[in-house]
């Protein structure tokens, strides 16, 4: 056999199970800790619901505040109904609506940054100058000013929560595209003569994409936080829906006596927003170019 051939056959086959078990590997024991929990709240919210027993979603027939028992593993809320399957039904408002919420404003933000880079300097000015006016509003005022104005539905709390965090998205990609958009790969590219599409998206794109992706777990948690924020006063998710700051609102007068039903949802919103900021801190090869930098 031809020696190069051999040697080709003798190289380790990548599969992917390999693959995924060597990312996972990138990971510290904290990162795999909070992507354990990530994982755990994103499959509740998709399929939680329709795992648990019917008999746990009645009506209310129980009695109001129970405590932990074998029957309500997390007792019940002010109307006598099961509280694991309030707060998994409300892992779907929560998670649902605020990575909604964060994609549709990193993905917004991201793509208005690659314009404003890779674009003339007056288009830089206005989407810049634009955008800058919306970071001057207070986030919490917006929103209440944006529920008050037009409802707290659903689609309204994903509208809202997006517009206020497109700005930030747009201020971290474009500081990170201008500087690309000065190299000389993406200067020889403009001069063979590619055009702005794709030197966007071959060129710029693919160099900011770690970077946002971290970007966009933090602003995952932003939006968390808003939006619990708001459901506690009385301004987000409405009955009978309810999401974990809903829960908190309803059960706080019995915090004293069964507080379970009000410490487990506010227990959920904290694992879930460390959680996606373990696993952001522990990304597979972001601690080597910290030390990198470091040594540098």
């Amino acid at each position: 056999m031809d020696p190069v051939a051999q040697t080709l056959a003798d190289l380790p086959v990548a599969t992917p199970r390999g693959a995924c078990r060597r990312w996972l590997s990138g990971f510290g024991l904290s990162g795999l800790v909070g992507l354990a929990v990530l994982a755990f709240w994103i499959l509740a919210a998709l399929f939680g619901p329709a795992m648990l027993p019917r008999a746990l979603a009645g009506s209310g027939s129980n009695a109001v505040f129970s405590p932990i028992s074998a029957v309500h593993w997390l007792g019940t809320d002010y109307l006598g109904r099961d509280m694991l399957m309030r707060v998994i039904n409300g892992a779907r408002y929560t998670v649902g609506v605020a990575l909604i919420a964060t994609l549709i404003a990193s993905s917004v933000g991201t793509v208005l940054a690659l314009l404003a880079a890779s674009g003339s300097q007056a288009l830089d000015t206005v989407l810049s100058r634009g955008l800058d006016t919306l970071t001057a509003i207070p986030s919490k005022m917006f929103a209440l000013i944006m529920v008050a104005g037009f409802g707290s539905s659903v689609y309204m709390l994903v509208v809202m929560a997006a517009i206020i965090y497109i700005p930030g998205a747009f201020r971290i990609a474009r500081s990170l595209a201008v500087n690309i958009n000065a190299l000389d790969y993406v200067v020889v590219a403009r001069t063979r003569g590619e055009g702005r599409l794709y030197i966007m998206l071959r060129e710029i794109l693919p160099n900011i994409l770690g970077p946002m992706l971290s970007d966009l777990g933090l602003r995952f948690v932003y939006v968390v936080l808003l939006l619990a924020g708001l459901s506690f006063l009385g301004l987000g998710i409405q009955p009978p829906s309810a999401d974990w700051g809903s829960l908190v609102r309803e059960n706080i007068g019995a915090l004293p006596d069964a507080g379970a039903s009000v410490i487990i949802p506010a227990l959920a919103i904290a694992s879930l927003t460390i959680s996606v900021n373990l696993v952001i801190d522990n990304l597979p090869g972001r601690a080597a170019r910290e030390r990198r930098r470091g040594a540098h």
